[in-house]
């Protein structure tokens, strides 16, 4: 699935949205809404309950779908890990933090002032995915 134009107005601009492979499409979806405030875009459920939907944070698109070991689709919860971090920047990241924990996620380390130059925390969701939440120091308020 790519990134095409809402509408043929639009222009098609390169972007990357992550594909999360997960147990349960369905809880990690409502998991998601929680957590990030995401709204559900598109779903589409197949005859044996997997399901693919597209999902926007503040208009950031990602995508998920439920694990299919038999295409190579697996959820970190197989392996026992995931060697991808999902870095999600918004205007508070100590709220969207707290509302992360408060919907289900474990803080891994908890947002604050880093060397690095960000505003920076991170926790990982009930279906293994590790999200870092934050903002760089110098980013002005919307």
């Amino acid at each position: 699935m790519a990134n095409e134009p809402e509408t043929d107005r639009d222009a098609l601009h390169t972007a990357i949205s992550p594909m999360l492979s997960v147990r349960d499409g369905a809880r990690a979806i409502d998991l998601y809404k929680r957590a990030f405030g995401a709204t559900e875009v598109m779903r589409i459920t197949a005859p044996d309950r997997a399901l693919v939907a597209k999902l926007s944070i503040d208009g950031a698109r990602l995508f998920l779908a439920d694990e299919s070991p038999e295409n190579s689709h697996f959820s970190p919860e197989s392996p026992g890990g995931s060697s991808v971090r999902i870095e999600l920047f918004v205007a508070d990241p100590d709220a969207v933090a707290a509302r992360a924990v408060a919907a289900g996620a474990t803080e891994l380390f908890p947002v604050a002032d880093q060397d690095y130059g960000y505003r920076q925390g991170r926790v990982v969701d009930p279906f293994g995915h590790h999200w870092l939440i934050g903002k760089p120091l110098n980013a002005k308020p919307s």
